[in-house]
């Protein structure tokens, strides 16, 4: 399964973003999670520094767009295939952006994608 970066992780079960990783893993993928507070959802760590890693298949946006841009780089250098904009995290700039370096970019829910397999 390819690898997931969920940004924009909380440790609050009533969170889309502990859903997701919740189902996530549950559907087998490789998680990495960044949010504010550190801890564990699911056995993913919740790192609050950016992790190096490789091999991102997927960015899944749970921070508004003001929130984003401190991560535009971060993001872009990770090379993932798609970026998905969950509701509430759209952000024209950036999807410009991805989809200048030829990155997919889904104005779509993560949780909806995985329910109905189109994930």
């Amino acid at each position: 399964m390819k690898k997931t970066l969920v940004l924009g992780a909380s440790l609050k079960p009533e969170r889309p973003s502990y859903a997701a990783i919740r189902q996530l893993v549950k559907s087998g993928y490789e998680v990495v999670a960044i949010g504010n507070r550190s801890g564990a959802v699911c056995g993913v760590p919740i790192h609050t520094t950016l992790p190096q890693e490789e091999g991102i298949d997927t960015v899944t946006l749970y921070l508004s767009a003001a929130n984003q841009q401190s991560y535009y780089d971060y993001i872009l250098s990770l090379r993932p295939r798609r970026i998905i904009f969950n509701p509430g995290a759209e952000n024209p700039e950036l999807s410009r952006i991805a989809r200048a370096q030829q990155i997919e970019v889904l104005p779509a829910c993560t949780l909806v994608m995985l329910a109905v397999g189109n994930y």
